[in-house]
């Protein structure tokens, strides 16, 4: 018999939401592209699930041009039209809007910095924050880190980046490392 694999949620989850714990989340991520992907989800999640934006998310990536940030940054009010018009994305103004906005100042971040990499892991000193938590009710939803990020990106131009979405954020890129000390993931990221 297979030996059951311990999670931070358990095995009761969608698969999406399973691939995505047991391969992406928690895993640091230093490609900008990626992170500009992280970025906009994290802000279309804001007030819904993850799951909700997990099976979205490949016409996310379709819509949003492979998550180029130059090209998202040209996007012109014809085609956030289209954006909000698509049945595959949240359909948002705020959050669509946003998605623009933050791909422009995320170039103006990365032309600052060399990367959006180089500026954004500043703010762990440059290496995954590993915690240790027993459970869930333990895991905060924004540290003084998050805090930080958030109010540097919104000085910045960022919005759709308050300290709950930054940790979130944070969470998912593997600048932390919240997966519960009882999960097979904890050890390997």
């Amino acid at each position: 018999m297979a030996r059951q694999l311990k999670r931070c949620f358990g095995d009761e989850a969608h698969p999406e939401m399973l691939a995505y714990h047991d391969q992406e989340w928690g895993v640091p991520q230093h490609e900008d592209q990626r992170l500009f992907e992280f970025l906009i989800l994290e802000g279309a999640q804001a007030g819904l699930s993850w799951e909700t934006v997990l099976k979205r998310r490949p016409h996310y990536t379709k819509a949003f041009a492979g998550w180029d940030p130059a090209k998202v940054a040209r996007f012109d009010g014809a085609r956030r039209q289209k954006l909000l018009a698509n049945p595959g994305l949240i359909r948002n103004r705020l959050k669509i809007e946003s998605a623009v906005k933050n791909a422009r100042a995320f170039l103006r971040v990365a032309e600052e910095f060399g990367s959006f990499d180089a500026y954004l892991w500043r703010f762990v000193g440059g290496e995954p924050k590993k915690n240790a938590w027993k459970s869930w009710q333990q895991v905060p939803a924004q540290t003084r880190e998050s805090e930080a990020l958030s109010k540097d990106l919104k000085a910045r131009g960022f919005n759709f980046v308050g300290p709950t979405i930054c940790y979130a954020f944070m969470q998912a890129t593997g600048m932390v490392n919240d997966h519960l000390v009882s999960c097979f993931r904890y050890s390997q990221v």
